[in-house]
C-alpha cells in the first residue's frame, strides 16, 4: 500500500518545529516502511515548497500562502490541488489527516480519507472548560462528518469527540506506538532526587499544579530538585508566560530547586529522561501522550494525572501513581514516596516498560493500522 499523511508538523531539520503529533506520525511511518509499504508526508504551513527524502519517506513541504480574502477556503483548495496531483501521480491508496482545526473541511481527494483523532481544538477546549472559537468548531465538525473513516488514538478521545460534535458513527481505536529501541533504559547514572517534567510549559499540562505540589515536597524533602524541559507558551487566560506564572507560584525555597531547559536536541532528551530519578506528567488534557509512552519505555518511575486517557496507559500502583493534579498534598506525597523508595520505583519502571512492549511497541501498533488501512481501501495484495 501507499499511505500518505497530511500534517502541520513532522520531525525534520528543514521543517518547522514538530511536537507529539509529528513524532507519532513518524513512528508509524517508519514502521510502515519497514513492513514494505510506501509512505508520503504532506506538511503544510511551511516557509517554502520543497520535496525531501528521509529514511525511505517522501516529504512534501507545502508553503503557507496568504490571501486577501477567504484565506481559510483558498488555502484549503491550494492544499487539495497540491495533494491530489501527487495522489494521482504516485498512486496513493489512502490519505490520513489529524482532527486539529479541521484542515480537510472543504477538501475532496482522489482516494479515501481517514481522520485520526489526536485531539481537536474542540476536544482540548472541552477538557479545559473554555469556549471554542465558532469557526474552529465548524471546520472540525465538517471535516469529521465528511471523512470516510475516523480512527482515534484513545477510547477516551473517541468518546469525548463523539459527544462534543454529536457524531453517531463508529470510531476505531488504535493507540500511538513507541520505538522501544530509541527509548530504552540505561546509558546514564540516575541523579538522586531529580524529578523531570518534559513537554510544553502550558496550563493544560498541569504545570501550575506541579508548582504547588513541589512547594509542599521541598518542605518535607529538602534535597529534591525539579527539571522543567520544554517550550514556554503564553497562557490562554492570563496572556503572559506560563513559565513566569509557574515561578510566581513557587516558594522562595522551591525556586532554588528548579532548573529550566527550554529546548534541547532529540538525542539529549533521551539522556535527560534516563538520568531522572522520577518523571512527573500531571496533565489535564491529552489524547494519548507520547511523553508518557517515552518515559514508560525507559523504565521511569512515574507520577501522572488520573484523567480519562490515563486509564488506557497507566495502572495506579503498578506502572506508577496516578493522581488528580489538584490534590497537591497527595501528589507531593507520592513523589516523595518514589524518591525515597528506589526499589518501588524500579519495580514500577520495569512494569511500565513490560506494558509498553506488550501493548504499544511501534511494530505492534503499525500492524494494527495496516489491518485497518487494508479494510478501508479493500486492499487485497
Amino acid at each position: 500500500m501507499h499511505i500518505a499523511f497530511i500534517s502541520p508538523e513532522y520531525p525534520h531539520t528543514s521543517l518547522n518545529k514538530a511536537a507529539g503529533l509529528g513524532t507519532s506520525i513518524k513512528n508509524l511511518a517508519l514502521e510502515l516502511i519497514a513492513k514494505n509499504h510506501k509512505v508520503t508526508i504532506f506538511v503544510y504551513g511551511q516557509k517554502t515548497d520543497e520535496t525531501l527524502f528521509n529514511e525511505g519517506i517522501t516529504i512534501h513541504a507545502i508553503k503557507h500562502k496568504k490571501y486577501l480574502i477567504f484565506g481559510w477556503y483558498l488555502c484549503r483548495k491550494h492544499l487539495q490541488k497540491c495533494i491530489n496531483s501527487i495522489v494521482i501521480e504516485k498512486h496513493i491508496d489512502l490519505l490520513e489527516a489529524p482532527d486539529w482545526t479541521g484542515v480537510t473541511a472543504f477538501m475532496s481527494f482522489k482516494c479515501p480519507l481517514v481522520i485520526r483523532l489526536h485531539g481537536s481544538d474542540g476536544y482540548f477546549c472541552h477538557l479545559a472548560n473554555r469556549k471554542q472559537k465558532l469557526k474552529n468548531y465548524f471546520f472540525e465538525k465538517k471535516a469529521l462528518k465528511k471523512a470516510k473513516h475516523i480512527v482515534s488514538v484513545s477510547a477516551f478521545t473517541a468518546h469525548k469527540t463523539k459527544e462534543i460534535f454529536n457524531l453517531k458513527r463508529n470510531i476505531q481505536v488504535v493507540h500511538n506506538g513507541i520505538n522501544v529501541s530509541t527509548f530504552k533504559p540505561g546509558g546514564n547514572s540516575i541523579v538522586k532526587n531529580e524529578i523531570l517534567y518534559f513537554g510544553s510549559i502550558i496550563r493544560k499540562k498541569g504545570v501550575l499544579e506541579l508548582a504547588m505540589a513541589f512547594n509542599i515536597l521541598v518542605e518535607e524533602k529538602k534535597d529534591a530538585t525539579l527539571i522543567l524541559l520544554g517550550k514556554d507558551t503564553i497562557d490562554v487566560f492570563e496572556k503572559r508566560s506560563t513559565l513566569d506564572m509557574f515561578f510566581d507560584l513557587l516558594s522562595e525555597k522551591a525556586k532554588t530547586k528548579v532548573k529550566y531547559l527550554r529546548e534541547v536536541p532529540y538525542a539529549k532528551v533521551v539522556r535527560i529522561i534516563n538520568r531522572a530519578n522520577l518523571v512527573t506528567l500531571p496533565s489535564f488534557a491529552e489524547a494519548f501522550p507520547m511523553t508518557w509512552l517515552e518515559a514508560m519505555a525507559m523504565e521511569k518511575a512515574l507520577v501522572t494525572s488520573n484523567i480519562g486517557w490515563s486509564n488506557e496507559i497507566m495502572t495506579d500502583g503498578k506502572t506508577g501513581y496516578t493522581i488528580n493534579p489538584k490534590d497537591h498534598v497527595l501528589y507531593a506525597r507520592r513523589m516523595k514516596q518514589l524518591l525515597e523508595n528506589n526499589a518501588l520505583g524500579h519495580t514500577f519502571g520495569k512494569n511500565a516498560r513490560a506494558f509498553i512492549l506488550e501493548k504499544f511497541e511501534a511494530g505492534i501498533i503499525a500492524q494494527q493500522n495496516i489491518e485497518l488501512y487494508k479494510k478501508f481501501t479493500n486492499f487485497r495484495k
